[in-house]
């Protein structure tokens, strides 16, 4: 597995605004120093802070969000060494994964040091289970932290009567992640906007290549999806590269054609500063 650098692919036509945020990506330091979990689904490369730093000024974006890859499952070291490397919480936040035996000190600890979020990662290579998101929830709020949650969005109609029981902040990753793509009059779809309406969530535009079965460059059945939620809820949206794209290498998402998808996205210079720079300024206290 292997990712673009920055040399490799062309300037983004989009010029990001100042104070843009990349709200999901990824670090994968040296092996020796921070060893994988059993329970990972691939082997990434070395994706660490010089390369991302690269990429980061190569497209423009000046603020990030790193998230704890489910390859570390609950060590959250990469991450918050990550975090302190990219200049600490004034530049950058974590989304990490703790669990029933992390105390409130050590979830403290990380906040301090710039943890936001709690990972709830559903799907092959997730550590935490829907019954961990139940109790684990609750404490996130003790400490402002919001839950992120990836799963497959078909997933939602069955799983709408719990996750509406879940306090506080939550949001969807990737498009809400439909595999494969639903159409906008399909019942998940629905109970996604319903969601959004809340006023409590939040959605990543990001990464439609998880979900596409149309696939690049347009990702059309996926794009369809993020310009309608876009559409309906522009307030409520984020973008993200999701860098260095996890399992994606034939061939590697290009990060300029990422960004550039906000031009077919979001209507207009508007809407995608929302998306860049004042929503999520909001949601991760920037």
């Amino acid at each position: 597995m292997a990712f673009l650098k920055p040399e490799a692919q062309p300037k983004p036509k989009l010029k990001a605004p100042p104070g843009a945020v990349d709200t999901h990506m990824h670090f994968y330091g040296p092996r020796e120093k921070y060893p994988w979990a059993p329970s990972r689904v691939n082997d990434p490369p070395l994706a660490w802070v010089g390369d991302y730093k690269a990429m980061q000024k190569h497209i423009g974006i000046e603020r990030v969000v790193i998230v704890q890859p489910s390859h570390y499952a609950t060590d959250n070291r990469a991450t918050m060494d990550a975090v302190r490397e990219m200049g600490g919480p004034a530049k950058a936040r974590a989304i990490v994964v703790v669990n029933e035996k992390d105390s409130a000190e050590e979830m403290a600890r990380l906040t301090k040091l710039g943890a936001r979020g709690i990972r709830f990662h559903m799907l092959p290579g997730g550590v935490l289970s829907w019954d961990t998101i139940a109790v684990m929830a609750p404490r996130a709020q003790e400490h402002g932290w919001h839950g992120q949650l990836q799963f497959n969005g078909r997933e939602l109609v069955d799983r709408e009567a719990f996750i509406k029981r879940l306090p506080g902040t939550l949001v969807f990753d990737h498009v809400a992640r439909f595999m494969p793509p639903v159409t906008v009059d399909d019942p998940a779809f629905k109970v996604m906007c319903r969601f959004l309406e809340s006023g409590r969530c939040w959605m990543k535009c990001s990464a439609p290549y998880e979900s596409s079965i149309t696939g690049a460059p347009r990702y059309e059945d996926t794009s369809v999806l993020a310009r309608e939620f876009i559409k309906r809820f522009p307030e409520r949206m984020l973008w993200a590269s999701n860098w260095p794209h996890p399992g994606r290498d034939n061939p590697p998402p290009g990060d300029s054609d990422m960004l550039d998808l906000l031009l077919d996205w979001a209507p207009d210079d508007k809407t995608r500063r929302m998306m860049l720079v004042d929503n999520p300024t909001k949601l991760y206290g920037f």
